[in-house]
């Protein structure tokens, strides 16, 4: 009997899973004082995020457009492929590394910027994505996410963390460590879901969820991904011929559904075993490989390493 998932149930049951293998390192929070003009460089390396608090820039990933951010804006650099952020488009910009900036003062973990006009004030910070690579979650990501103020001024969520992060990063306590890594992982995850609740049109499987009825079928297969899926059983669930389901699914996603099911199966796989959850022979049983040796072929094609070396992998920068 088929289960019957409803649009929004079946985008949170997904983006739960997705999100689940997203594990984060909050690296380093600061407030940056940057008076006009001022312009920074960041180079590829960790991701970023910055909120203002005061002010605005312009803030360009590498090789992409600008984007004007104002006070009670945040943006996410999830990529980590490097940024230039400034007061205007024409300033000149210095290269930064934050931790090692004459600017940057440890002890109030403060950067100070830029000349003596007009101040703004941003909450700043980077961190790293851990665990094996998820090239299906990434390149689902673009190279800026903008949640921008609303009418009444900046989301709470957005208002209540990054108040959180500042305090606990000015005044060190036992453990405070732990917690602006954990309150950076709940601004990313939050940003995250923020922005795929608008993304009904994008590719991957963000734009699958934009589908009720493809969406239902990404919530079956996550939540039972080992199953013994068939084009056809997928097709039962979305309701669809099954000529049709994989057409509808391949233009919402990107990709046909069993290649999808494959490359999701390898990142759970990837997961369980750097975690020490699964021997090799076990990931490769439970992919639906019929030998060890299929499975490594297709595992290290997909992620560049053969599953024996995967505990010893991090996702790269």
């Amino acid at each position: 009997m088929t289960q019957d998932f409803g649009m929004s149930a079946a985008r949170n049951d997904v983006l739960s899973e997705v999100l689940t293998l997203i594990r984060l390192r909050g690296e380093l929070v600061y407030t940056a004082r940057l008076g006009e003009p001022w312009g920074l460089r960041f180079q590829s390396g960790p991701a970023h995020f910055h909120f203002v608090e005061a002010g605005g820039a312009w803030v360009t990933p590498t090789g992409q457009a600008a984007t004007r951010i104002e006070a009670g804006d945040l943006v996410l650099l999830p990529l980590g492929k490097g940024h230039t952020i400034a007061d205007a488009l024409g300033s000149p910009v210095e290269n930064i590394d934050v931790v090692a900036s004459d600017h940057f003062d440890r002890d109030s973990l403060v950067l100070r910027h830029g000349g003596g006009g007009p101040a703004s004030q941003l909450v700043s910070g980077f961190f790293s994505f851990e665990g094996s690579p998820l090239p299906a979650v990434m390149a689902a990501l673009p190279p800026l996410i903008h949640i921008p103020r609303g009418d009444a001024g900046a989301p709470a969520w957005l208002a209540a963390i990054s108040h959180f992060l500042v305090d606990e990063a000015q005044q060190p306590n036992p453990g405070s460590s732990l917690m602006i890594s954990r309150l950076i992982d709940l601004l990313v995850i939050r940003t995250l879901r923020s922005w795929a609740a608008s993304q009904a049109t994008r590719m991957g499987w963000l734009g699958g969820l934009g589908e009720e009825r493809i969406g239902r079928v990404l919530s079956a297969m996550h939540a039972d991904p080992f199953r013994r899926w068939t084009v056809q059983s997928l097709a039962d669930i979305a309701r669809m011929s099954r000529s049709i389901f994989a057409e509808r699914f391949t233009a919402a996603v990107g990709e046909p559904p069993l290649r999808y099911l494959s490359r999701w199966r390898l990142t759970i796989a990837a997961d369980l075993l750097r975690s020490g959850g699964l021997k090799v022979t076990e990931a490769a049983h439970r992919s639906g490989y019929a030998s060890d040796a299929a499975f490594s072929r297709a595992f290290k094609a997909h992620f560049g390493y053969a599953p024996s070396e995967a505990r010893g992998q991090q996702t790269p920068t």
